[in-house]
């Protein structure tokens, strides 16, 4: 695995107008579904769809990467009918959906614990990974049956088992390979849809500097437009990544000069 070089808390990390990588928590799909009267399979049905749309106008808006929370740790907590559904769900989208992303140049991968799922699906998982793993428009990454908590504890685990001559000492750049996310960059931009304001355990290592956006937009009802009022608020944070908005004008003003303007 290549390890992505940036890190917030160990550098400062290159911003641009457009988050290279977004991570979403899609909330709603069953509040949305009650709200029309409707079972709440429907709602997740709907979710489901949105996804494709949101992968798409990801691309077209030049982010790189896009990680989406599909099912938590402690979704197993759910409706037994209810998780059926959601397994169901994944695995249609595996069947029809990763031809495509890889037509489309989209790179697929699926991070958290695989190990209660079935061996069938979890054979589609790796063989949908190694299609698309030299696809560079964008990356796609699926959270399932994932937590924040879990990503540390097994990366911890990894590290003791194959450099235990550190762990009395362990540093960020020791843990760091072996998180999941290690080869991709840390999320500039994390939405919440739904009107929830926490992070239920998603990516807590990751988003340390992250930028937060929360909407009330149900998930089944988020669109492009919705995606552009999360980028706009983006583009009006000043991520000072621990310095001073003094500090931040005086570099741009250095950049400036560096380039003759």
């Amino acid at each position: 695995m290549n390890i992505h070089p940036k890190s917030a808390t160990l550098s400062i990390p290159e911003t641009g107008a457009i988050p290279e990588h977004i991570a979403i928590i899609m909330d709603g799909n069953g509040r949305w579904a009650q709200s029309r009267y409707l079972p709440r399979v429907e709602g997740h049905r709907r979710g489901a769809e949105v996804v494709r749309k949101i992968l798409i106008a990801c691309k077209d808006r030049g982010v790189k990467h896009l990680t989406l929370f599909a099912f938590s740790s402690e979704n197993w907590r759910r409706p037994p009918s209810e998780v059926a559904l959601l397994m169901k769900l994944f695995k249609v989208m595996l069947e029809r959906e990763v031809s495509k992303m890889h037509a489309a140049g989209i790179r697929f991968r699926v991070i958290g614990d695989l190990s209660r799922f079935e061996e069938s699906m979890v054979k589609m998982i790796h063989d949908s990974e190694q299609l698309t793993a030299e696809n560079t428009e964008l990356t796609l990454t699926i959270a399932a049956n994932y937590g924040g908590r879990w990503d540390i504890l097994q990366a911890m685990r990894t590290l003791a088992l194959e450099r235990p001559e550190c762990m009395t000492q362990v540093q960020e750049e020791d843990l760091r390979p072996y998180l999941c996310m290690a080869d991709a960059p840390e999320p500039d931009l994390f939405i919440r849809t739904g009107g929830e304001q926490r992070l239920s355990n998603f990516l807590l290592w990751q988003l340390a500097y992250t930028e937060y956006y929360f909407t009330e937009t149900l998930w089944p009802a988020f669109d492009g437009e919705e995606l552009d009022k999360a980028i706009e608020s983006y583009q009006k944070r000043e991520r000072r990544f621990g310095r001073t908005s003094d500090q931040l004008r005086e570099a741009a003003i250095e950049a400036r000069e560096a380039i003759g303007l």
